[in-house]
């Protein structure tokens, strides 16, 4: 997403330091939302974090409510759809799994994007992005065969997370042009709340109480990865190409994993390790392969010009 403004260069190193605080945030969110769950049905926990989220993006847009117009909501709204997608698939994906499996199995948007991107448009699919998508193949072998459940409801609902994270990538970059982020940004987390106000109230209402893990779960998840996240994502990321930002985002899962094991004392097999590390080096791979030609390109250019 881009502003209508244009901005001046930001330094990469900055940009990188930016991105990668992004994806500790991030990372802490299957950790506030396991915990948050244990009080919080997944349901309810989805819907009150971006009831959240929204109301407090409004409050920052508030200077910029009288520019919300017609076609800003019909967009957010087409996007918000997706996310709501991502993030009902999440909280039920991470509610029935390791947060450690959880993570790396978001992770394979990064491959899903180019598969949808051919299904869907006939966009070509280089060897590089196949060879991805057969070692994540192997990689999800190893996690289904290795854990004592095998490859369970939750690891299910997980993949399909990373299906969803891809779609709204794809929506956002085919709707967004160059609308306001921040209106966009609040325009989304409403719709989200919207979609989960409406499953919340088709759905039995369970009893249960919020306690104070509850309570700074949801505050943590409504603030850091939603808000603050977001935010930062739609300022910075432009300053980088989508090669290098897929790059750093590889990193979610990796906080994730450490986040299981040292703080809820989540253990992987063998196994389940090695399929992890396949995954991560199948959506990793391309990205890297990708990052190379790029550089490569860009010195080929450099020397041409130099030439002339």
């Amino acid at each position: 997403m881009t502003t209508t403004h244009e901005s001046a260069p930001v330094p990469q190193g900055k940009v990188t330091a930016i991105l990668v605080f992004t994806t500790l945030l991030w990372g802490g969110s299957f950790l506030f939302n396991k915990i948050g769950m244990r009080e919080i049905p997944p349901v309810q926990f989805f819907f009150f974090r971006f009831a959240l989220a929204a109301l407090l993006m409004g409050m920052v847009c508030i200077p910029r409510l009288s520019r919300l117009n017609r076609d800003i909501v019909r967009r957010g709204a087409v996007v918000g759809v997706a996310l709501a997608a991502v993030n009902l698939t999440f909280v039920l994906g991470v509610s029935g799994t390791t947060i450690s499996r959880a993570g790396y199995l978001n992770n394979l948007f990064v491959l899903f994007i180019p598969l949808l991107s051919f299904v869907i448009w006939r966009e070509r699919l280089d060897r590089i992005t196949f060879g991805g998508v057969l070692v994540a193949v192997v990689g999800l072998w190893a996690l289904a065969s290795g854990g004592a459940e095998g490859f369970n409801r939750g690891d299910l609902l997980s993949t399909v997370c990373a299906v969803f994270i891809a779609v709204h990538i794809i929506v956002v970059s085919r709707v967004l042009r160059d609308e306001d982020v921040y209106l966009v940004t609040f325009v989304q987390f409403a719709t989200v709340a919207a979609v989960g106000a409406v499953i919340t109230l088709a759905l039995p209402w369970p009893t249960f109480t919020i306690g104070a893990a509850g309570a700074w779960s949801l505050a943590y998840c409504a603030i850091f990865p939603t808000v603050i996240c977001f935010t930062l994502q739609n300022a910075f990321q432009r300053f980088t190409t989508p090669t290098k930002a897929g790059l750093i985002y590889t990193l979610d899962p990796v906080w994730s994993m450490l986040a299981g094991v040292f703080i809820l004392g989540e253990r992987l097999t063998p196994r389940e390790l090695v399929g992890c590390m396949l995954i991560l080096l199948a959506v990793a791979g391309p990205l890297l392969g990708r990052l190379y030609l790029e550089q490569r390109q860009r010195k080929l250019y450099r020397l041409a010009d130099e030439e002339v």
